[in-house]
């Protein structure tokens, strides 16, 4: 099974304050559902709860919480404990890849087990993040693919779509 991780991050690596984006970026949005639809997502519970506690639509949604039973009654969301339970589930269901779209912990669990990263670099600095993405080492990982973004009317900063892969 392929595990990917998508994630948005600066190029301080921050990625969150207070449980919520830094940035608005519709293309990424629309990016993320693409890349996403028809797949397994992985979620950490802040991140879950980030979203607005509901699962998104077109996707097997998995949340990995240390408290199940506060979400095992949100309709279409399964709960697991650990990242290889979500797998496990995402293997049993049929799924070919399965996706973490976070949060930090999620992402640091995972990052040496992955296949690719579907990075959207967000081209500025937040100094005010609280939460942040573990640097890509590219020892390990090969930028293959890169489709860079000015800003513009909708887009307050520029961004780049940057996919890495595992060197063999």
């Amino acid at each position: 099974m392929k595990v990917s991780i998508v994630v948005a991050a600066a190029e301080d690596n921050a990625i969150g304050k207070d449980n919520q984006l830094l940035w608005k970026l519709p293309n990424d949005m629309k990016f993320f559902k693409n890349l996403t639809w028809g797949m397994s997502v992985v979620m950490g519970r802040k991140t879950f709860e980030s979203i607005g506690s509901k699962a998104l639509p077109g996707r097997l949604n998995i949340v990995i919480t240390r408290q199940p039973a506060l979400y095992k009654h949100h309709e279409g969301v399964k709960v697991v404990s650990t990242v290889q339970e979500a797998i496990d589930i995402t293997e049993k269901e049929g799924y070919k890849e399965v996706f973490i779209i976070g949060g930090s912990e999620i992402y640091n669990q995972t990052v040496e087990e992955v296949d690719t990263i579907y990075l959207t670099k967000v081209h500025a600095s937040f100094p005010t993040a609280d939460t942040y993405f573990t640097a890509i080492d590219t020892t390990i990982f090969a930028l293959i693919s890169e489709d860079k973004h000015l800003a513009d009317e909708k887009h307050s900063y520029a961004y780049s779509f940057e996919t890495w892969k595992r060197k063999s």
